[in-house]
């Protein structure tokens, strides 16, 4: 991908009342045209509903692969509406051609005259279950590793739909975010691979310190609170 791929839309989103009482979310995007400024906290106009756990550096801008939507459609035939346009995941940035089993942790992608690192994948909540009505969606997104990710802003700038997205950098091409996502969620006790990820510069503080934890104590994190699940009795 020397030329890199199509910027297929640029979205932001404002914060609203969402899911829970008392709850917010801005997951709800749409496209914006024309220019857009990104800085370190994201886009011009943007908004995080919960910035405990949204927004923030490291999670600056999130970008989901519309690769995925077809097989969403597949999956969910119900929620399809949802998933006929970029904007069913909250994402900032949507292109066809990059996935997670392509991307790199570390990664620099020149967009517009923005400079994005890729940070993190996405850890699903449950406020997608409330989005598209599947009590388990959180769940699926997590199983499938259709995760996408996000990007802090290295260089600010301007950016637009219409834009090549283009590879500056890969530090660390023996980390596809699909990678970090197995040790995680499937393969979740592979000590070897939890310490290279522990180790990974350029990967979000939080998640290389979910590794060392799990890899101190043996032990693998509840996701139920996070994913909207009951927890067993």
């Amino acid at each position: 991908m020397a030329d890199g791929v199509t910027l297929k839309a640029v979205l932001a989103g404002k914060a609203v009342p969402f899911g829970r009482p008392g709850m917010a979310s801005a997951i709800d995007k749409h496209p914006l045209d024309g220019a857009v400024e990104v800085g370190e906290t994201g886009l011009a106009g943007d908004q995080q509903g919960d910035l405990r756990f949204h927004g923030g550096p490291d999670k600056a801008v999130h970008h989901y692969p519309f690769d995925h939507y077809a097989a969403w459609r597949h999956d969910l035939p119900e929620a399809a509406a949802r998933l006929s346009e970029p904007g069913g995941f909250g994402e900032n940035l949507s292109t066809v051609g990059l996935t997670e089993e392509t991307v790199c942790v570390g990664d620099l992608y020149r967009v517009g005259t923005a400079l994005l690192q890729v940070s993190q994948a996405r850890q699903p909540c449950w406020k997608l279950n409330h989005r598209f009505g599947v009590k388990d969606m959180a769940r699926r997104v997590q199983t499938t590793g259709r995760t996408g990710w996000y990007c802090r802003v290295v260089e600010p700038g301007v950016i637009a739909a219409g834009d090549r997205v283009v590879l500056a950098d890969r530090p660390l091409p023996d980390w596809p975010l699909a990678r970090i996502l197995h040790a995680l969620y499937v393969d979740t006790q592979d000590a070897r691979t939890l310490e290279g990820i522990a180790g990974l510069e350029p990967l979000a503080r939080g998640w290389r310190d979910l590794a060392r934890r799990r890899l101190d104590s043996g032990r693998v994190e509840d996701w139920t609170a996070r994913l909207g699940e009951q927890a067993s009795r």
